[in-house]
């Protein structure tokens, strides 16, 4: 019976607001794409490693993250990209999801020893 239990806890936990940052590592994720598909394939990646990591049906992509995948050209997306992922709540009543997840990019120097860390929500 304790199984159950924790499965209504882990229920519990996906209904949260959370935000957390990321490192995506694109390049295994593209890798076998042709050069015209490499760029929104990234994006498509992007979407749906939010939605395995948040649990939301509902991603949403930030136009500087955007940017930031297509600053190279649709050939040559970055290798790694560090992104902030915001599971909020909707606020159009009638929508079929009650929780939906914004990825936002984050500039950064250098991947070396970054982690995932919890972000304390800036609403």
């Amino acid at each position: 019976m304790p199984a159950r239990k924790d499965k209504k806890q882990v229920r519990n936990a996906m209904q949260e607001v959370v935000t957390r940052e990321y490192t995506i590592h694109l390049h295994k994720r593209i890798h076998g794409i042709g050069f015209k598909k490499r760029a929104p394939r990234a994006v498509k990646e992007i979407k749906k490693f939010a939605r395995k990591m948040m649990g939301t049906s509902d991603v949403r992509v930030d136009t500087q993250l955007n940017k930031h995948v297509w600053s190279k050209g649709i050939r040559n997306v970055p290798f790694r990209i560090r992104v902030r992922l915001a599971r909020k709540r909707n606020e159009d009543e009638d929508a079929p999801d009650q929780l939906y997840t914004l990825v936002t990019h984050v500039a950064v120097d250098s991947f070396k020893g970054l982690q995932t860390v919890n972000v304390d929500s800036e609403d």
